[in-house]
């Protein structure tokens, strides 16, 4: 059962899931997307099996969506936001272990640059990284992730129209040599596969072992 927190920022309170991994052998802080919070099914579903495969998850709201309002926090804010969470969680339930960070499209893009302005990471996880807008690929999101020396993970649908996949496999190659994509055929933005018969969660859940893989190889890069 996920564990309800309350995480002091300065905004005032953002609140918070732990869902406690048995014998965790790393920590993962997980912030959600644009469109839905810390409780979405596709959160929950993820956090939960990625717990079940050893790796504790701590998933946070950002002010706004604690707050009911519709339009995603300015860059700034998220950011500042992303560093108070990882401090604090470093401090309070982490217990010691190598803490990852990544997110839910917006959350994951608002943890890479909170990282390229040096928050700490033992490694940064996309789910559904936004490259571009729709439509948009000639003005890519892309540039602070060079300098990045943080391995990453690049978790990709195939039919996600914010993510070319040549453009993004470029991307990927010109990063640091521990950074990788993951490509899942067919699956959109939100992981969504046309007549997979899974549920929301479900969709969340099927990225849980590519993620818990990729940390235990950096921990065993160590």
């Amino acid at each position: 059962m996920s564990l309800e927190l309350n995480i002091p920022c300065e905004t005032g309170i953002v609140t918070a899931l732990l869902d406690n991994a048995e014998n965790p052998t790393a920590f993962l802080i997980l912030a959600h997307g644009s469109g839905a919070g810390k409780d979405h099914e596709f959160m929950s579903g993820y956090a939960r099996a990625v717990a079940r495969e050893g790796i504790s998850v701590l998933r946070f709201n950002f002010p706004y969506m604690d707050a009911g309002k519709k339009f995603p926090d300015r860059a700034p804010l998220a950011i500042s936001t992303w560093k108070r969470v990882r401090e604090w969680a470093g401090s309070n339930v982490s217990g010691g272990l190598a803490v990852f960070v990544g997110g839910k499209s917006f959350g994951g893009r608002m943890a890479s640059l909170a990282v390229a302005e040096g928050m700490d990471s033992r490694s940064l996880i996309f789910l559904g990284y936004p490259l571009h807008a729709p439509k948009k690929e000639n003005k890519l999101r892309d540039e602070h992730l060079y300098p990045l020396q943080v391995p990453m993970l690049f978790l990709e649908g195939t039919r996600d129209p914010f993510a070319n996949p040549e453009i993004l496999n470029r991307v990927v190659s010109e990063l640091n040599e521990d950074s990788e994509v993951v490509w899942f055929e067919g699956a959109d933005h939100s992981f969504k596969v046309a007549r997979s018969g899974r549920t929301i969660s479900e969709d969340g859940a099927g990225l849980a072992e590519t993620t818990a893989d990729f940390i235990r190889r950096q921990l065993n890069a160590d």
